[in-house]
């Protein structure tokens, strides 16, 4: 416990120094270009903090050193993510985190690492595949990513994901669909594409589904989309 408290001290030390020495950003601009300045430093190995420091601050009793955490680690991420390699099981805990913020870091990193340390990810791919039910939408999302990302790494994990990605096609909202309809597809080849290209097909005919919607995904397949009833004459 007094490790966790030494290292949100720390955290919030570092930030506070950071963004005194700025030269005024205006609020919305702050945390971004210090957080990027922090990751800058961890890559260069000149930072206050190290990477573990960072990745513990997620899950931090106080939501503001999580909060900066989580936005050092995403530039992280962006700007060397090997150096959270050695982090990938604490990140798919906080997958599931109850702060949006924080499982929206981790949906943002686990795709990444997914494509430079595949092997990695999958070690954890069955507890992954686990929570992709009951997961948030921000979840679900960085999940889809990550399969994706590991479907593109290797073909032998195509049959183990594709229960998964029919699922999430099936019952993905209309904000959803159109984006894991163009991730998803291109991801697969045969049987598992066929699978999947089925499924989003079929979701055309959903009358829930919003016009403008479901032209997109008619789009990204490639196929004309019938009339709809008040367009017949």
């Amino acid at each position: 416990m007094a490790q966790r408290s030494e290292a949100s001290s720390e955290v919030e030390a570092t930030t506070t120094t950071t963004a005194s020495a700025s030269p005024s950003p205006s609020p919305s601009q702050r945390p971004s270009s210090s957080a990027a300045a922090l990751a800058s430093e961890v890559v260069a190995g000149t930072a206050q903090l190290s990477v573990d420091q960072y990745v513990r601050g997620l899950a931090d009793v106080k939501e503001s050193v999580a909060l900066q955490a989580a936005r050092v680690v995403e530039e992280l991420a962006t700007q060397k993510p090997e150096l959270l390699a050695p982090h990938i099981e604490r990140l798919v805990v906080l997958l599931g985190s109850e702060r949006p913020r924080v499982a929206q870091c981790a949906a943002h990193c686990l795709p990444i690492l997914a494509r430079v340390a595949p092997a990695k990810v999958a070690k954890h791919l069955k507890v992954l595949q686990g929570s992709f039910d009951s997961a948030s939408e921000i979840a679900k999302d960085g999940l889809v990513r990550t399969f994706v990302a590991l479907c593109l790494a290797s073909v032998t994990y195509q049959k183990r994901l594709i229960e998964i990605f029919e699922a999430a096609l099936r019952h993905a909202d209309p904000k959803q669909l159109p984006g894991w309809v163009e991730h998803i597809l291109p991801a697969l080849k045969g049987e598992p594409y066929a699978q999947a290209r089925g499924v989003a097909e079929q979701r055309l005919s959903d009358p829930g589904l919003p016009r403008p919607v479901a032209q997109r995904v008619a789009d990204l397949l490639g196929v004309k989309l019938r009339a709809a009833p008040s367009e017949r004459k």
